[in-house]
């Protein structure tokens, strides 16, 4: 459950409300209950789990970007779902920030903290930061592109990268103050990947080309 990932990951929870009969979670902060079919008209979702939460936003300070050596750039995402996923997907390639630039959707949005599914409060997420601030603390800030750029197998991401992702609808601008470009080849006759999923593909490409530089090897 989400709000148990929050107590876990040292988040502050204010308070728990939970419908009648549900039990509490150690932790999470003063237990409210409520009454019959409140929850239903308060939660978010259709069928809301029996339990909502309070919780304190506890986002990262700029300064872990001069010791981060991979990161996520979210510039202009605006749907929650794909944001989440993002979030999930640097976390499980193990990148050490994710920074959402200014009219991002909020990282607090309900959905943007389900879909995440817990990594929003376990990888450090920063707001309020440019790509030029980014390129100020050192990362390389690797664009994505449908068009320009070499294709991301052969880019070499072992070193300091900032991986920037755009607009669902727009992308990146070719203008973008990024320091290099790549692709992703497809077969079909898509434009592109949903930014999500390009997201994920690249991630996991940056984490196998550091095991293998690193020579770790990992078992099935």
């Amino acid at each position: 459950m989400l709000i148990a990932e929050a107590v876990r990951a040292g988040w502050h929870v204010e308070a728990q409300f939970l419908t009648p009969g549900a039990s509490p979670i150690d932790g999470a902060g003063t237990v409210n209950f409520l009454a019959d079919g409140v929850m239903e008209k308060v939660a978010t979702t259709e069928t809301p789990q029996p339990i909502l939460a309070i919780v304190t936003r506890q986002f990262a300070d700029a300064d872990i970007l001069t010791s981060a050596s991979f990161v996520i750039v979210a510039d202009g995402i605006s749907d929650p779902g794909n944001l989440g996923t993002m979030l999930r997907s640097a976390e499980a390639a193990g990148a050490d920030a994710c920074v959402v630039t200014s009219g991002s959707v909020d990282p607090s949005n309900p959905k943007v903290v389900r879909s995440s599914a817990g990594s929003i409060f376990r990888l450090p997420i920063l707001e309020r930061v440019s790509l030029e601030d980014v390129a100020r603390a050192g990362l390389i800030c690797v664009g994505t592109s449908s068009h320009l750029g070499s294709e991301y197998t052969s880019f070499d991401w072992t070193r300091r990268v900032a991986v920037v992702l755009g607009n669902e609808a727009h992308g990146l601008a070719d203008a973008s103050a990024v320091d290099e470009w790549v692709t992703i080849p497809q077969s079909g006759a898509g434009e592109s990947l949903n930014v999500a999923m390009a997201a994920t593909v690249l991630c996991f490409e940056v984490a196998r080309q550091r095991r293998a530089a690193s020579g770790t090897v990992v078992l099935p």
